[in-house]
């Protein structure tokens, strides 16, 4: 009775994440809030890690934000950096037991490993009436932390509903013991206005030192091993004499340690002023537009925005088959597929599209394929329905 009480009364719905930084489940999560907020819905977030430049669109949105940031008394009393992380972790297991107390949420949705750990362990001292999961990689992220895949497959079945963000993630989940009949596949979104409006591309790219007839290649991902650059640079290095001149990379993401060594590895390979990291960007959409093939090279995803928004800016794509990646590029059709792990199939497909003068036609295949089926409108509509369906079952 309470239960039905309490999701008739709100339609509030309590999203847990890791963290508000640039990344791909963080803008999902802010963008799905504030479009829900839009619709009528209350939306609420908690950080396991406040602050991050997403935080000033939730701010914007008045979408009510929750966390803890760990006291300084707590730095000053614990010097060892280990306990200090566990007694951060007590007392934002505490905060967030005490906010869905407080808030009330009629169903509270886990993004992230950490914040399904953290978060579903933490609900289950709460009341709360529905619980969903979200998983948006491959499970190989678990051969590394055993004791938490554990605490996942503990959780599974306390959750009302499981989802995937792509038919590879639904296939392993259910590997993982959990049945279909709890299982729901909701693809990422894409907005598309700001790929539609009319850009000056000559302007923008003197602004950043880009030649005119430069054949410009793209790559939006944080520079992680696992996201392939190493592998992109191997295989530019063996066609780097068959491209046509000039040819540029512009690389965009957090560099989370691997910056230097990247480019060393350029610059051995002769290719180091070809290649530009350009850092965390705030104007992806712009780069997509000036660039001519995009790319996406890693060796594991769950689905992948960077793919979506590079097929909404009109380009051919150039992927591993990885996650759902072959669920969005149509190999051959609007771009190409290949093997991870492999600067050889890479290579080759990279100077495929970029020899082919009908590649235009390919990135506008791919943007009607995003128009079509990876609309943020259609993404949305699932999560309503997905809520609905939840709330259905609970009465």
């Amino acid at each position: 009775m309470v239960k039905k009480n309490i999701w008739q009364k709100n339609n509030r719905v309590f999203y847990v994440i890791g963290s508000l930084e640039v990344g791909g489940a963080e803008r999902h999560v802010a963008q799905i809030a504030v479009r829900l907020k839009k619709r009528g819905w209350e939306p609420e977030v908690f950080v396991l890690t406040p602050g991050g430049p997403l935080t000033r669109l939730l701010n914007d949105a008045k979408v009510p934000i929750h966390g803890v940031t760990l006291p300084t008394w707590v730095s000053r009393l614990f010097k060892n950096k280990r306990l200090q992380a566990r007694v951060g972790l007590m007392l934002t297991s505490v905060a967030l037991i005490y906010t869905m107390w407080f808030r009330r949420p009629a169903v509270v949705h886990f993004f992230l490993p950490a914040a399904y750990v953290v978060g579903g362990l933490a609900s289950l001292f709460t009341r709360v009436p529905a619980r969903i999961m979200s998983r948006r990689s491959l499970n190989n992220y678990q051969a590394a932390h055993p004791f938490f895949a554990k605490i996942e497959r503990y959780l599974h079945p306390r959750m009302t509903l499981v989802c995937g963000n792509s038919r590879a993630v639904v296939d392993e989940l259910v590997r993982e013991g959990i049945s279909e009949q709890r299982l729901r596949l909701i693809y990422n979104g894409i907005d598309l206005p700001p790929y539609d409006h009319s850009l000056d591309l000559d302007a923008i790219r003197a602004e950043f030192e880009v030649p005119d007839d430069a054949l410009v290649f793209v790559v939006v991902a944080n520079l992680i091993p696992y996201k392939g650059h190493a592998d992109l640079i191997k295989a530019l290095a063996k066609i780097k004499d068959e491209l046509p001149e000039p040819w540029s990379v512009l690389c965009i993401g957090r560099d989370d340690g691997i910056g230097a060594d990247l480019q060393q590895q350029a610059n051995s390979h002769g290719i180091g002023p070809n290649i530009r990291f350009l850092g965390s960007r705030s104007d992806v959409p712009t780069f997509l537009r000036l660039a001519d093939i995009g790319v996406l090279c890693s060796h594991e995803e769950g689905f992948s925005n960077a793919v979506l928004e590079g097929m909404a800016a009109g380009l051919p794509m150039v992927v591993t088959d990885v996650g759902g990646n072959a669920e969005a590029v149509l190999d051959g059709v609007t771009g190409y597929v290949v093997p991870a792990h492999s600067p050889e199939h890479l290579a080759g497909a990279l100077l495929k599209v970029a020899l082919d003068d009908g590649r235009a036609l390919m990135g506008d295949k791919g943007r009607e394929r995003v128009r079509e089926k990876f609309s943020m409108n259609a993404c949305i509509d699932a999560y309503e329905a997905l809520y609905r369906e939840v709330g259905a079952q609970l009465r």
